[in-house]
């Protein structure tokens, strides 16, 4: 017996589907491919460039233009650096601080000083000559590997890529730490400006919805009262002894405000007071211990004691803890700070405590802010700030 099999139909929906076509390899690698083809237009007009305005400006340097060729052929070599820097970051996702603007003070000569004697412009020029030969390497070698190298071309593309990630980051990053410090310092004043803004509008709403307030409806009664004495003196009086209970209340919502701002006892009696009668305040027993020979600096003084503050209400507030310490002892140039609780633990930087906020305030001081809190406890919190002693008066 003969089955006759019917031949398949060869239309498209007895085929299976096949699959979108795609790269054989990632996109990083086709980035990087990217870059190292480049690199033989980037390198030739920044070699041009450089040999030009350094001839011209040394060449002429005899003459009253040749000082300030160059230094106008310096200024341009900065905005070379900053398009490669961004060609980098795109293609190689190098990141890369730009470095700080040049100081505009000092007229025509200050400029012309400072631009001659600039370093980040001077290793863009380096730069700029050492990459004609590299570039002329890199388009060679990847475009043979795109056409005959390809089953390497991830590894070659690689090796050649980390080289120009390693003369990008050495001669075109800021020019030494002090570059990074300026930066850091700068993103440190901002934080330091919004830590103010902030704490001026903190005071002036508790004064606008506190002791304003309470002053405003003291002043009222003390109208109305005036208006009874002679009418009803007994309603008067009581109303002045109503009034003599509400200037009690704006004095201590005065007082918390005031210590808030800065409090009386620690310009006194120092850390260690000020520290015991923030602790005394907490809701769980604190145990605290200042071991200092000396007195810090007002400023160092006033942001340990409310660091301690802040970290003491969140022991109060999220710990659910049964005891806490303090101790603040000094370790060569910083001042050290420890807030322990035998809390739930579980703290993070995220959490909504305000420990964020607490490490970029004591960050923008050069202070530091180490967090130690696993599930289940116990929580330790420690701070550094500089150590600056306390002038002589």
């Amino acid at each position: 017996m003969s089955v006759d099999l019917d031949p398949v139909e060869s239309s498209g929906s007895s085929e299976a589907p096949r699959p979108p076509l795609r790269f054989a390899y990632g996109k990083e690698t086709w980035k990087e491919v990217a870059f190292l083809l480049s690199n033989l237009f980037t390198a030739l007009a920044g070699f041009v460039y450089a040999v030009v305005s350094v001839a011209l400006g040394v060449g002429l340097a005899v003459t009253v233009v040749g000082l300030p060729l160059l230094a106008l052929g310096l200024s341009g070599a900065r905005l070379i650096g900053r398009s490669e820097r961004a060609r980098a970051r795109a293609l190689l996702g190098v990141e890369i601080a730009e470095p700080s603007p040049l100081p505009s003070r000092g007229g025509f000569l200050g400029w012309l000083w400072s631009t001659l004697k600039d370093p980040v412009a001077w290793r863009t020029q380096l730069y700029g000559l050492i990459r004609l030969p590299w570039g002329i390497l890199t388009f060679t070698v990847s475009l043979v590997s795109l056409v005959v190298l390809w089953p390497v071309l991830p590894f070659l593309t690689y090796g050649l890529s980390y080289c120009d990630r390693a003369m990008v980051r050495g001669l075109l990053s800021p020019s030494d730490e002090l570059e990074r410090r300026i930066a850091e310092l700068e993103s440190d004043r901002g934080v330091v400006v919004d830590t103010a803004a902030a704490d001026l509008r903190r005071i002036e709403r508790d004064l606008h919805d506190g002791a304003q307030a309470r002053l405003v409806a003291l002043a009222m009664g003390l109208g109305l009262a005036k208006e009874k004495l002679l009418e009803d003196p007994e309603a008067a009086a009581a109303m002045v002894d109503e009034a003599h209970g509400e200037v009690k209340l704006a004095l201590q919502e005065l007082r918390d405000l005031a210590r808030g701002i800065h409090p009386a006892v620690l310009t006194d009696r120092g850390l260690s007071a000020a520290l015991s009668s923030v602790s005394a305040r907490c809701t769980v027993p604190v145990k605290v211990d200042v071991d200092l020979a000396e007195r810090p600096a007002e400023a160092i003084e006033g942001i340990a004691y409310f660091t301690v503050s802040e970290l003491l209400q969140n022991v109060s507030k999220h710990a659910r803890a049964r005891s806490a310490s303090v101790e603040v002892w000094r370790a060569g140039d910083r001042l050290m700070l420890q807030v322990a609780d035998d809390g739930a633990g579980g703290a993070r930087f995220d959490g909504g405590t305000g420990l964020a906020g607490l490490a970029e305030r004591l960050g923008a001081v050069d202070g530091l802010l180490v967090l130690d809190s696993p599930e289940g406890g116990p929580t330790t919190v420690t701070a550094e700030l500089p150590w600056r002693s306390r002038p002589t008066r």
